[in-house]
């Protein structure tokens, strides 16, 4: 190398350098994950204010989940330190919580979340919601994800319908609310396995049932047509058996 090229690397490596210690690099990333937040958080202010059906809603956080580089949003959420810090329980799945408020602008959240951690073979249990819209983004590993259509409510069970049975890798998404997909099973197939989590709960005033989990055993009495009769479950229940 002459003098001449000599100086120009050494200018290259200073001007790296210099980024990296004014964090210009991180800058230049977060606007990208930091528009992707406040994009999710204005179609779900569109969903509680009725400017979209919850179906409507879903193919459109369908739609902005795969738009989302994901190694940006790993890095965002702080994967790696909550794989460090976070030991998956023995059965079911954690829930551990990660930071909004370092995006510049995003005032007001409408919607909660957070990222399920899971070890081999446990699961987020199947369950549904009323009054409730939430979508999944698989961080990293893999899972065996199943959907139901809730159908009907009995005294002690329900009547679902299997709509979606398949794996799901990184980047694998899939929503829920109440008229579509509406009950969901994860069972993680990976050593550890972590899932992004947002939901909207009360977007529709006109349906009073809870909206905490509604427990159910989808390997119930089959029934023709392919439906099932699903007991309802405690929690207690359904983590003894899925969890």
């Amino acid at each position: 190398m002459d003098r001449r090229e000599f100086a120009g690397t050494m200018l290259s490596y200073g001007l790296i350098q210099l980024l990296w210690s004014q964090n210009l690099f991180a800058d230049d990333v977060k606007p990208i994950v930091g528009q992707w937040f406040k994009d999710l958080n204005t179609l779900c202010l569109d969903l509680k204010a009725k400017k979209l059906k919850d179906s409507e809603f879903q193919a459109k956080m369908e739609e902005l989940y795969r738009k989302i580089d994901l190694a940006e949003l790993v890095s965002f959420v702080e994967l790696d330190k909550i794989a460090e810090k976070t030991k998956p329980p023995a059965n079911g799945a954690l829930s551990a919580g990660f930071d909004l408020n370092k995006i510049e602008g995003l005032k007001s959240v409408t919607f909660g979340k957070q990222i399920f951690c899971l070890k081999k073979d446990r699961a987020v249990v199947p369950h549904g919601h009323s009054n409730m819209c939430t979508g999944f983004i698989v961080l990293r590993g893999s899972f065996r994800g199943r959907h139901y259509d809730r159908l009907e409510t009995k005294s002690d069970h329900y009547i679902v319908k299997p709509t979606i049975d398949s794996e799901f890798k990184a980047g694998g998404v899939s929503t829920i609310s109440d008229h579509k997909d509406n009950i969901h099973w994860f069972k993680c197939t990976s050593e550890t396995g972590y899932i992004f989590n947002a939901h909207v709960i009360g977007y529709d005033p006109t349906i009073s049932e809870s909206s905490g989990r509604l427990y159910v055993d989808p390997e119930g009495e089959k029934l023709a047509g392919g439906l099932i009769k699903a007991p309802k479950m405690s929690s207690g229940e359904c983590h003894k058996k899925y969890g």
